[in-house]
């Protein structure tokens, strides 16, 4: 039963057909010949189909997924100092390992006053707020925020990678990143969504001149599939049987010691931090392969030692407690079912982890 959505998602059929006509033309679409200017009205069909699902009005760059679009995102804005939120993905990091840290209040949202205070520098800063956090499914209150750094001269990265599992769109933002495997498209293509070409650097290259590399079209082809299906409302939301079955969840784990890492204000649904007394995340994760449940961990491993999540550290989430956390995600193809046979089997695990501990 897989249950790791914010990892990655099983494509949707309507992905994998488009993805197979996208098979079907081969030719570069940036070659001059017939066949590439068929490839090359495909691409742009696709990259229209996307705006129009969206509602948005500025521009598309395709990546090959949302790492590389954060990466083009904080190198090449053109602006000063670039700031990050203290919960970021690790692309964020990477691509701007000298970003200033903006950390997040008691209540998860990222501190409003450490914001005035980088806008306050006064060199249109690049900021980084990520909308929905993949480990924990914090909704950051985004609406909030992007008028505050717009009238403060700053330039707003936007990561909406897990945002499907939302019926809403965050336009809130300069720089808009998405993620085509993390609402039933194909791995190894995304986008960024740009509100101005006129922010960005142009290094050169395919789409605009923002990114090198030959456009992946059958990804993208995926990818606006997917988006369509979601703007349609066929997938990403719970249905009431899967709602009630995590309202389930969440009220018997409890009875049994069971801790949702949640925080305050919005949270999505299908994404759940849930820790275990009494049992490490890692044995958790064995535990639950071995009874056919896909999970992942709340914590990262490395070298065979379980070490407390960057992010759950930066949420203020005591280190015992993140050592014992799991992320349980759901999507479009989970049942209640599913989720009523994860609660049964997490009930088993922590009953027999709490006789051996007696």
């Amino acid at each position: 039963m897989y249950l790791d959505h914010a990892a990655t998602t099983p494509m949707l059929p309507q992905a994998r057909e488009a993805m197979i006509e996208g098979m079907l033309r081969w030719a570069n679409p940036s070659s001059p010949h017939a066949e590439g200017r068929a490839a090359r009205a495909a691409l742009e069909d696709a990259r229209a189909r996307i705006k129009e699902a969206l509602g948005w009005q500025g521009q598309v760059i395709f990546t090959s997924g949302a790492s590389e679009a954060l990466g083009i995102a904080m190198r090449l804005a053109k602006g000063g100092r670039r700031w990050r939120s203290s919960v970021e993905h690790d692309a964020v990091l990477r691509a701007a390992p000298d970003a200033g840290v903006l950390p997040v209040n008691g209540e998860w949202d990222v501190d409003y006053n450490a914001l005035a205070d980088a806008l306050a520098v006064g060199d249109r800063p690049v900021i980084a707020i990520q909308w929905v956090n993949p480990e924990t499914g914090k909704v950051q209150p985004v609406e909030h925020y992007a008028p505050m750094i717009a009238e403060g001269g700053g330039v707003m990265v936007t990561d909406a990678s897990q945002m499907f599992a939302l019926n809403r769109f965050p336009r809130e933002g300069d720089l808009i990143v998405l993620s085509a495997h993390k609402l039933g498209g194909p791995i190894g293509v995304g986008a960024l969504l740009v509100g101005d070409l006129a922010l960005l650097d142009a290094p050169g290259g395919q789409e605009f001149g923002y990114r090198g590399g030959t456009e992946n079209l059958p990804g993208v082809l995926g990818f606006a599939a997917a988006v369509e299906a979601w703007q349609a409302r066929r997938v990403g939301l719970p249905d009431m049987d899967r709602h009630e079955a995590r309202v389930d969840m969440f009220r018997t784990l409890k009875s049994y010691g069971g801790q949702q890492l949640m925080g305050y204000g919005e949270t999505v649904s299908n994404i759940s931090a849930i820790a275990m007394p009494g049992l490490s995340a890692a044995a958790q994760l064995v535990r639950f392969d071995l009874k056919g449940f896909a999970v992942s961990a709340g914590s990262a491993c490395a070298s065979g030692t379980l070490k407390q999540s960057r992010v759950l550290q930066a949420f203020g989430v005591d280190a015992e407690v993140a050592s014992r956390t799991i992320r349980v995600s759901t999507g479009w193809s989970t049942t209640a079912e599913d989720i009523r046979a994860f609660i049964d089997h997490w009930i088993d695990i922590a009953a027999d982890a709490g006789s051996r501990a007696a």
